[in-house]
């Protein structure tokens, strides 16, 4: 079986122009950008900051950040280069396509459709909890739960999912126009939380910088409460979780990290990018850095606002609970106006990176061929539609907290194999034109891939079961189905070919 059997790049991209297969290319970098910073300052902005202070790293959180930042601007940079190259939908999956063979870039497809089914999901699902709590907060008696006999379903997911699915089968420049315009508000919001916040901040806060380590038990909000919630590595060495020191320093970057998540949605969109070989490294930088420096700001405000220690004593530490500490309780509703306007562009970028990523594995034969035609909006209208339809009943009517993480490990993954193919691709193609190059080849990518290794391994013995039960059921799929359809494999048999390789 050639199940390691790879596309060539001129194919790859020839294929974006098959008749009513085809995506318009609308998008410039501005465009891009602003989608990279709508799915990645959402909820987590006011909230991730905070948490990571009190129960890992203290005021060195601002570490945490800079050192998640490095990693993940160093993984941007393995994505905009395959970008620049290969300018096609799928991102990772397509990457991977073209270096490592058809096996792996399933399984980084099956990876990125766990990931943003999930966070679309998740993140509708909490539209709806933040949007009834904002309600609240006005006075305003408001609740989209309704019971139907011992049956709860919550129609605010459903609500946002359908207009944003509608708008993007209308066409993905209007989406970019309403997406932009909330993005832009949602932004202004947190500079002005950022800059009331410093008007509170106080030096004494900041010391000690980096807390003396001790066991996780010793914080109520950091205990580990069996093995399938601790870190595998730990689970793995045995060795007693501890919080705080330069320890809580890296974990706290693993769980900040995951803030930094969107730029690989942005390569998704390639193929509707106007001039991609410059616009998608251009806004997927520009994106990831204006991200960056809002994140940093919002944990210098965090810390310098309160203690870490008084963090660590609220239920659920967040950025509203500084304000709440210093007496200015009014922020709350601008903030928690601000996640329901965080949340909202959030939804649509993940929904528009699920169907793309299927939208690429369909158009290759491994998942029906069927899904991937384009209609007259030039969007694939039956992959959009069928994919909000899932996306809002899971979110409805399921409680999907519990597999957050599952978003957080198929990223990582994706992240990882991307990193490793970069020296990889260059090894086999160095003709193909790249206008934009990561730094430091082969050394860098190997660093990225190692460091996103490292903070998967961060991740719960419990992520890591149910990874691999989603794994086992990829594998079936493409050995039941995909194996046999896929559209590389069947045009070597037509061709008598012995292997299903095609040439580089």
């Amino acid at each position: 079986m050639h199940i390691f059997r790879t596309k060539s790049v001129e194919q790859t991209v020839a294929e974006t122009g098959e008749e009513h297969r085809k995506l318009k290319r609308t998008l410039n970098a501005w465009d891009l950008a602003v989608m990279g910073v709508a799915v990645a300052v959402g909820a987590g902005i006011f909230s991730v900051g905070a948490q990571a202070a009190a129960y890992h790293a203290g005021p060195a959180v601002i570490l945490s950040f800079i050192l998640a930042a490095v990693v993940c601007g160093a993984a941007a940079m393995c994505y905009a280069e395959f970008s620049s190259m290969i300018p096609v939908a799928g991102s990772a999956y397509t990457f991977t396509y073209t270096t490592v063979g058809e096996i792996i870039a399933w399984i980084i497809g099956w990876d990125l459709i766990l990931e943003m089914l999930m966070a679309g999901s998740v993140i509708s699902k909490y539209w709806g909890v933040y949007l009834n709590d904002f309600m609240q907060l006005m006075g305003i008696r408001f609740n989209t739960n309704i019971a139907i006999g011992s049956f709860h379903i919550d129609v605010a997911p459903i609500i946002i999912v359908a207009f944003f699915t509608t708008l993007l089968v209308l066409g993905t420049k209007l989406s970019a126009r309403v997406d932009g315009a909330l993005t832009i508000l949602k932004i202004a919001i947190v500079i002005f939380v950022i800059v009331v916040g410093f008007f509170y901040v106080k030096a004494s806060n900041y010391s000690p910088f980096i807390p003396t380590s001790q066991p996780a038990g010793s914080v109520k909000g950091a205990t580990v409460t069996g093995t399938m919630t601790e870190p595998l590595w730990q689970w793995a060495t045995g060795m007693a979780p501890s919080i705080y020191g330069v320890p809580g320093i890296i974990s706290g970057a693993a769980l900040v990290f995951f803030a930094f998540i969107g730029f690989d949605v942005v390569a998704t969109t390639s193929e509707e990018a106007k001039n991609p070989h410059k616009t998608v490294p251009q806004g997927i930088i520009l994106g990831l850095s204006i991200v960056t420096v809002l994140y940093i700001l919002v944990a210098i405000v965090t810390t310098g606002m309160v203690s870490y220690k008084d963090l660590a004593k609220a239920a659920e530490p967040s950025l509203a609970t500084g304000f709440e500490l210093v007496g200015a309780t009014w922020a709350a509703k601008i903030i928690s106006f601000g996640i329901v306007i965080g949340l909202t562009t959030v939804v649509m970028v993940l929904l528009l990176g699920l169907t793309r990523v299927v939208f690429a594995m369909s158009r290759d034969g491994l998942l029906p061929r069927g899904l991937s035609k384009t209609g007259r909006h030039g969007t694939p209208a039956s992959i959009q539609i069928i994919g909000g339809i899932v996306v809002a009943i899971i979110a409805s009517c399921f409680d999907i907290g519990i597999l957050s993480d599952m978003v957080n490990i198929g990223t990582l993954s994706a992240f990882t194999l991307v990193a490793i193919s970069v020296p990889i691709m260059r090894r086999k193609r160095p003709d193909v034109r790249r206008s934009f190059s990561i730094p430091g080849n082969p050394w860098v990518p190997i660093l990225v891939a190692l460091a996103c290794f490292w903070l998967m391994l961060n991740l719960t013995v419990l992520t890591w079961i149910r990874f691999v039960v989603w794994l086992v059921i990829g594998f079936i799929i493409y050995f039941g189905y995909s194996y046999r359809h896929s559209r590389l494999g069947n045009e070597k048999l037509k061709d008598g070919s012995p292997t299903a390789t095609i040439a580089q």
